[in-house]
Formats: C-alpha cells, sequence, structure tokens
C-alpha cells in the first residue's frame, strides 16, 4: 500500500492572516452572547480544545453541546466569508507542488488538524489545495482533544501502520502527535515555532519552508521508491 502523509493545514499549508480568528469571534459571539475579548492558545490546539478554554478565559462553562453549535457557526462563518478568506489569506509557498508531487509518486494524502473537518475542506478548497486530500482517512478538531488520538484515529481510518506514514506539521504539538504514535515526523518552520524549536521537540527532520519539492518528495518516500 502506497505510503500516507498526514498534514496539518494552519501555517503548514496555508496562512489566513487573521481572518480565521475574526470568524472564530464572530462564531464564540453568536453561541455565547458574549464578545471574544481574548483566545486561548491555538497553535496546536484542538478546535474544541480552545473554544473550551477561551469560553473559561469570559468566565463561561460550556459542553458538548455548546461546542457543536460552535462548529456549525464557525462553518456557516467561513462558508459566508470564503471570498475574505482567499483575498487575505494564501496557500504557502510551495504548499500546492508538495501536495502534487506527492500524488504523483502516488503517496497518499490526508488531514490531522486542530480543524473540524467542514472547516478543513473550506479552507483547503478555497486555495485550491484539496484535490489530492483523503477526506475520510483523516481526524479533525471534532474527534479528540489531543493531536496523538487524532493521529492515531487517522491511522485507523486510513488503514495505514504508523512505520508507513509522515505527519508534516508546524507545531511541537504535530511533532508530539507523530512521536507518541511512532509516526515520522517532518516539522516545517512556516509557523510561530522556529526550526531550533521544532527540533528540540524531536521532530525527525526540520526543514524551513515547503518551496524545496525534491527535498521533501525524498524526505517522505525515500523508504519506498
Amino acid at each position: 500500500m502506497p505510503q500516507l502523509v498526514l498534514w496539518d493545514i494552519d501555517h503548514t499549508l496555508i496562512d489566513t492572516r487573521g481572518v480565521g480568528r475574526e470568524l472564530s469571534a464572530a462564531a464564540f459571539e453568536e453561541v455565547t452572547g458574549q464578545p471574544m475579548r481574548e483566545q486561548a492558545k491555538i497553535d496546536g490546539i484542538t478546535e474544541a480544545v480552545i473554544f473550551r478554554e477561551t469560553a473559561k478565559l469570559h468566565g463561561l462553562t460550556t459542553d458538548r453541546a455548546d461546542f457543536e453549535r460552535f462548529a456549525a457557526a464557525l462553518t456557516a462563518q467561513h462558508i459566508r466569508r470564503a471570498n475574505d478568506l482567499r483575498e487575505r489569506g494564501h496557500a504557502l509557498p510551495g504548499a500546492a507542488a508538495a501536495l502534487e508531487a506527492l500524488a504523483a509518486a502516488n503517496v497518499r494524502q490526508t488531514v490531522v488538524s486542530g480543524n473540524v473537518r467542514a472547516v478543513a475542506e473550506i479552507k483547503l478548497n478555497v486555495f485550491g489545495l484539496d484535490r489530492h486530500i483523503l477526506w475520510d482517512g483523516g481526524a479533525y478538531g471534532e474527534d479528540a482533544d489531543l493531536r496523538p488520538a487524532l493521529v492515531e484515529l487517522a491511522l485507523a481510518r486510513s488503514s495505514s501502520s504508523a512505520s508507513d506514514t509522515t505527519l508534516i506539521g508546524d507545531t511541537p504539538a504535530d511533532v508530539e502527535g507523530g512521536l507518541e504514535t511512532g509516526v515520522r515526523v517532518i516539522a516545517v518552520a512556516t509557523g510561530r515555532s522556529s526550526a531550533e524549536e521544532l527540533r528540540a521537540a524531536g521532530a525527525h527532520s526540520v526543514i524551513h519552508d515547503l518551496t524545496d519539492t525534491a527535498a521533501l518528495l525524498k524526505l517522505v518516500t525515500a523508504d519506498i521508491l
């Protein structure tokens, strides 16, 4: 079976340049009735945890039903403002070429993301990066709180072994998700974490961005070509 790549989305494949936070704030106010004055930590964190911890910062206690309402509102905001996302955000340099090259090498690709699935699909579609993603094999922000559990779920859904899987992400949380499940990790320093921080987290390989398609392809497929 071809090798599997698990992609993170935000700051790995795309940058929303602030639009994502605006949409989260709008959905938060719609569901809770309170303006979002501040937001909990988001880097490498799942949407369910971000919502719960952000609510706590506003003195609110939430449950799963509240999160599900938030997820629906967040999806609606992304649909409504897809043009803003397209105009202000962008695919990161090399992202499209990397997805195409891996597909041409017969590597299966899916997503392990803190985004809820509907939002993940919208984000990659907006920037034309969804063509080769096998969505049913991925794991998303509504599926589990922590990255290792998401990786395990994606492996099961994709019928892949850890030894045949590579995770590509930009945060120490992505690295942790891969290491705890035995998945090889390529960390890309296109987010808020530096290359040094990603190496210190234990990533097997660290690259500065996705622009060297040949180098990325070699890192992913060296053991199957």
